[in-house]
């Protein structure tokens, strides 16, 4: 859709005579996880009970939505439930441009729901209703994998790891992804509530972590996953355990590094006054650079291609928690090149 050649390695097969047929990859991402409903507060009753606005939501399905806003060609491949909640949801992202054929619906277990608790400051706490979700139970069988053969890159985070079923299906869906020349990205997108044991947790996580050409991680996940004091040494750990083409570790609002090769590359962010809800603020960033490396690729990239994909994201990120919501509150391209120019000129 940008007009550029695609630097990205295409899924070659061989068939017996020894010809070679390329398999077109006409999308740009297939993301593979949890779409749901958060519900965030939105004041109180004239009864002054709590008030909750159902806004879309789910990691995986708000990097798409952040590269659709970006003019890109994205798919979900997820589980939701046969209920109203499940329609709203479907038909909502199909109406962002999101192409909803790897979304199939469970008869019988419901659409998940997060109920999202907001401080003053934005940041939040989940109450994830989800025992069990629709999204857990997706399974094997029903991973598309057409949909990941055609994409040219494959994203997933850990909550579809957080269930045997949902685990063996992102496996599946990550050998179909690796066999088929797909990069690989992966944002742990930690919820440690959902899972059994702190343990699994990180486990399941490095796994994840050693699949992936592309991470993005936050400084709290950098300190859980690898169990170490500061963050160079996390990084250390991640990188010294798995084969991480570019590693981005986001800081909040005071911005983000990217470690490619032996660089170490750090862009600030924006501190903004009226923060309402962090919700998918790491999802807007991860969308944002995902969308510069379908540009760029991973073999080659100078200090000045990361400085400005950095510089691209931290903007996206601070635009997206000032909205309730984040699926739904994207910013548009005009509006992150504005907040870049801010940073850039504190920077």
């Amino acid at each position: 859709s940008t007009g550029l050649v695609n630097p990205v390695k295409r899924n070659v097969e061989h068939e017996s005579n020894g010809d070679i047929i390329v398999m077109k990859k006409d999308l740009d991402v297939a993301a593979l996880g949890e779409v749901l409903i958060d519900f965030t507060m939105a004041g109180t009753s004239g009864q002054n009970h709590m008030l909750f606005e159902a806004n879309p939501g789910g990691a995986p399905c708000n990097v798409l939505a952040m590269l659709r806003k970006l003019d890109k060609h994205v798919v979900f491949i997820g589980k939701v439930g046969k209920d109203m909640f499940g329609d709203f949801l479907e038909n909502t992202i199909r109406s962002k441009g999101i192409l909803t054929d790897g979304l199939v619906k469970d008869n019988c277990i419901p659409t998940t729901l997060a109920f999202v608790h907001t401080a003053a400051d934005g940041e939040r706490e989940f109450s994830f209703y989800r025992n069990p979700g629709a999204d857990m139970m997706l399974g094997k069988e029903e991973v598309d994998g057409e949909l990941i053969k055609r994409s040219r890159i494959f994203h997933y985070g850990s909550l579809s790891m957080t269930h045997d079923k949902n685990y063996e299906a992102t496996q599946y869906a990550i050998q179909v992804a690796k066999d088929n020349g797909c990069l690989i990205s992966f944002d742990p997108n930690l919820r440690l509530s959902l899972w059994k044991t702190p343990e699994e947790a990180r486990k399941r996580i490095l796994y994840g972590m050693k699949q992936c050409d592309i991470m993005k991680i936050s400084e709290e996940e950098v300190a859980f996953v690898s169990e170490q004091e500061s963050l160079e040494k996390g990084v250390s750990f991640i990188r010294d355990n798995s084969d991480i083409k570019i590693l981005f570790v986001t800081l909040g609002n005071k911005g983000s590094i990217a470690y490619y090769k032996d660089e170490k590359i750090y862009c600030g962010g924006i501190h903004q006054e009226h923060v309402v809800d962090t919700t998918g603020a790491g999802d807007t960033f991860c969308g944002a650079v995902l969308s510069r490396i379908l540009e760029l690729g991973t073999d080659a990239l100078t200090e000045k291609d990361i400085r400005e994909m950095l510089l691209f994201a931290n903007a996206a990120a601070s635009i997206v928690v000032t909205r309730k919501g984040a699926l739904c509150s994207m910013p548009e391209p005009e509006e992150i090149r504005a907040a870049s120019s801010l940073i850039d000129k504190v920077l």
